[in-house]
Formats: C-alpha cells, structure tokens, sequence
C-alpha cells in the first residue's frame, strides 16, 4: 500500500518557516502584498481566490482580491493591472484564470510586470526560469511539486519521470525543471495524442499527471514502486455531500495505490502546495523590492 504524500502537512511546515521570513520584513516596514484580479463570478475560481487572500491574512501578508465585471473590456482590465503594476505595496499580481473569451490571456498576463509576475506565466520569467536563473519566478504548481519531492526525500537523479499533459502552466515548465542541473532527471512528455499511453506511463519512476480526466490512469498502466503525483483537480457529483460534488484526480487512487511506493491524494496533495508556492514567490518578490530600494 503507498505511503500518502500529505500536501497539507509540508504546507503546515513551510508556511511556518515563511512566516518568520514576513516577520523579519514587517521589522524592516515591509508588509508583503498580493493582489489577484477576478474577472466574473465563476464559483470555483471564487473558492480559490478566496483560500488564496485567507492565505496570505494567515501569514501577516496583505491580500486583496479586485472583483471585475464579466463583460469588463481589455483596456479596463489593463487599467486596473497598470495601477497594481505602479503601487509600491503590492509586490505580487496574479490574474485568475480562465478569463472570459472576450479577453486575450496571453496579452493580459504579458501586460503584468515581471517584477510582480508570482505566478511566473510572462515570457520574461518563462525564458529565466528556462535558462536557470535564480531571478526567475517559477510557476507555483511546477514549484510546489519539485518542493513535495524534495521534502518528502524523492530522488530524482537519474530517474524517469513521465509527464502526462503539455500545459504552458504545469507539464512544460516542470519539464524543464527536472532536466536542469540539480533534479537531473530524464523527462518524457506525453499527452491525449500519445499512441499507447500506457507504454510510456509503465516506465515511470515517477509519473506526474495533470490532465483533468478522472481516472486517466489506471493501476495496470504503473509499474510496482512509482512515485504518482497526481495534479488533476476533476469535479465529480456525491449526493452525500454537504456541497453535491467531490474532488478526485486523473489517477485511480484507490487502485494504483496498491501497486504505488507514494502517492498525492485529491485534495490534500498538489493543490496546498501551489497556493503555498504563490505565497513563497509573493514573499520573494517583497525580499527583491527591499533588496532593489537599497543604496
């Protein structure tokens, strides 16, 4: 039977650690800020935004959340990004996704200062976070799983990961991440166009899983000992409970955990992780505007 790899309890600890760090700038007059921009009155992306303010409260940290109209047109939305951009007491900007159709992704993130980019999706720190540099903000689901693997003593030196999914926001970067000088692992990509998934998943040291279909991967498709971290967030009915719905990933957990060494649960794995990541890269962001205003 796996061993749960508990992401609650390493974000327990690792906010402890931070907020020692915010203590430290609040002695300096620093408060470190975060402000994340809604677009609309999405429940999830609510929910989410919400656990991310209470986060940072939690911390001694400024969180405030701008709630915009649905129909709130490109040049508003720059607007209000170009006054975050300009205000010295917010360190970290974050736009929640998705937004609606009618406005450019890419362009709206784009339009975010790098300085300020916590959640690491600009070209600017894409291409610093490809090339190894420190300044870089790394986008905090790929953050928080290097961190999980770190914490919990996962060796990757040598090992196979395979990554199911290609996403901008998850697979690519945390590609990158394992390959470079320090995780050294040997990475493979696959994703829904993948001729016989399974091949693939079943030479897996580890198999990293962000796809968003639940119960993609099923115990036959792991060899004996993987490490699965499972980053599907997959919204499925429970008439039992309280809110009519539960939480599972794209891995049949209860059956590759027979066959697994360690693996994440949904919830409780992946997600407390990110959100303490974004915490981790606000904080950064304050340390680095400190270290700027010196003489």
């Amino acid at each position: 039977m796996a061993r749960n790899i508990d992401g609650t309890e390493l974000s327990r600890v690792m906010r402890a650690e931070m907020a020692q760090q915010v203590a430290e700038l609040h002695a300096a007059g620093v408060t470190p800020g975060l402000s994340v921009v809604l677009v609309g009155n999405n429940p999830a992306s609510q929910a989410y935004v919400a656990s991310k303010t209470r986060a940072c409260e939690a911390l001694g940290m400024k969180g405030q959340t701008l709630n915009l109209p649905e129909d709130v047109s490109k040049e508003e939305l720059f607007a209000v990004i170009d006054r975050l951009n300009s205000d010295a007491t917010v360190h970290g900007i974050l736009v929640q996704l998705p937004l609606p159709s009618h406005l450019p992704y890419k362009a709206v993130l784009e339009h975010i200062h790098p300085d300020k980019d916590v959640d690491g999706f600009h070209p600017q720190n894409a291409g610093l976070a490809f090339v190894g540099d420190p300044r870089a903000f790394i986008p905090c689901t790929p953050a928080g799983i290097l961190e999980m693997l770190r914490r919990e003593n996962i060796p990757t030196r040598g090992k196979h990961v395979v990554i199911v999914g290609r996403s901008l926001i998850v697979s690519k970067p945390l590609a990158s991440l394992l390959m470079a000088p320090g995780p050294d692992a040997t990475v493979t990509i696959t994703h829904r166009h993948t001729p016989d998934l399974a091949s693939f998943t079943r030479q897996a040291d580890i198999l990293i899983v962000a796809v968003g279909k639940q119960n993609l991967i099923t115990a036959d498709m792991v060899k004996p000992g993987v490490v699965v971290i499972d980053v599907g967030q997959n919204r499925v009915e429970d008439p039992g409970s309280a809110r009519g719905f539960k939480m599972v990933g794209d891995v049949d957990f209860d059956a590759v955990s027979q066959v697994a060494e360690a693996i994440t649960p949904v919830p409780g794995g992946v997600g407390p992780m990110t959100i303490t990541m974004l915490l981790a890269n606000t904080l950064q962001a304050a340390r680095a505007r400190v270290t700027r205003s010196q003489p």
